[in-house]
């Protein structure tokens, strides 16, 4: 009736079929929040499951393509990201929280609502030919998948690298995508020259899990097989066991370590799952739909972790945490790795080769 109030429960959100977050929470810069509530239909269809989304690419402005920074945590300085936002959705990604500051969710906005430089490899090339300008080796992918999805029809990260290529300038893949393969013909002869290199994302090797954590990324199987030729054409690749996952995937690490030591993988490192900002509670919402059972015991090891909270932001334990239970995961991959020799093999991408190739009109050297 006209003018009476009705009093709604609030749906619980329920996955989305090949999308890794269960909601699209209001990113942390918004001065408002907003809730579904249930008016009665989905009681009466029994609906289980949310229709599938859509992904959107906008165009990225941005007017530099290469970020810089100072981390004493991570073995680079300078970095190229082609896509903000990334289809592959997993869960845990620690990149989520960067599209609150578009004024979008860490949730399922992150996995659908993709932004990319489409002129990227022409200021890469004019940011690459400034004069005073220094090299060092470039990490594609530190934030978000160079090889994700969109990259097969855009060929964005193909082009930069072909801008690298030209310069004679190292870089480095970081990748959970056998789409890397593709590029094969401008990664191979780069490496051979010791100007490239690859580190392949391997999660966990068992096929359901990797498909709730990771809904659009390629299977474990297809990462081992890109190891494999990367390595069997000269690249060298380095396997990244990340996130681990306590209670979830740690049981894991020695069978991942040997999988990609026969697969050809010289190294390895690993992550202890990071839960920074908006990631907590995306997480917990992951646990409540797939590991209930778990919940309690997951969150309670990540604390033992991280000193008694969800996350500590310390430089040098970030990465790896602190406390017993951290030690043992440290201790369990240092021997594993050990054993299979992944702790000897060790390379540096090379500086020296670094060139401005000529451009029109330039003044030919009298030289």
């Amino acid at each position: 009736m006209y003018g009476t109030e009705t009093a709604y429960d609030q749906l619980p959100n329920l996955p989305i079929k090949g999308r890794g977050s269960i909601s699209n929470r209001v990113g942390r810069f918004e001065r408002q929040d907003r809730v579904a509530i249930d008016d009665g239909w989905r009681s009466l269809t029994g609906e289980t499951e949310r229709p599938k989304l859509r992904t959107t690419l906008s165009v990225d402005t941005s007017k530099k393509v290469i970020t810089y920074n100072q981390s004493p945590d991570v073995p680079f300085d300078r970095s190229i990201n082609p896509y903000r936002g990334c289809e592959h959705g997993c869960v845990y990604c620690f990149a989520r929280p960067s599209h609150a500051y578009w004024g979008l969710s860490a949730g399922l906005d992150f996995e659908s609502k993709l932004f990319h430089k489409p002129d990227a490899p022409e200021i890469l090339a004019k940011e690459l030919s400034k004069k005073g300008y220094k090299p060092g080796p470039i990490a594609l992918g530190a934030n978000t998948d160079p090889y994700q999805p969109v990259e097969r029809d855009q060929q964005l990260t193909r082009r930069i690298l072909e801008v690298l290529a030209e310069f004679k300038h190292p870089f480095s893949i970081i990748t959970k995508s056998d789409l890397v393969l593709r590029d094969l013909d401008i990664i191979a002869p780069m490496a051979k020259q010791g100007l490239a290199s690859v580190a392949v994302s391997v999660t966990t090797l068992d096929r359901k899990l990797a498909n709730r954590l990771e809904p659009r990324a390629c299977t474990p199987s297809k990462r081992l097989e890109a190891i494999h030729e990367l390595s069997k054409a000269g690249v060298p690749v380095t396997t990244l066991v990340a996130p681990i996952i306590p209670a979830i995937n740690d049981h894991e690490i020695e069978a991942i370590l040997q999988a990609v030591t026969r697969a050809g993988a010289l190294s390895a490192g690993y992550v202890l799952l990071r839960l920074p900002r908006e990631i907590d509670d995306l997480f917990c919402e992951w646990l409540d739909a797939y590991a209930p059972d778990r919940k309690d015991r997951v969150l309670s090891l990540i604390e033992e972790c991280r000193e008694g909270k969800r996350y500590r932001s310390f430089w040098g334990k970030r990465m790896t945490g602190s406390g017993v239970y951290a030690d043992m995961i440290k201790q369990r991959f240092r021997l594993a790795r050990k054993r299979l020799g992944l702790d000897q093999r060790h390379w540096q991408l090379d500086c020296s080769q670094f060139t401005v190739p000529p451009q029109v009109g330039d003044q030919m050297s009298l030289l």
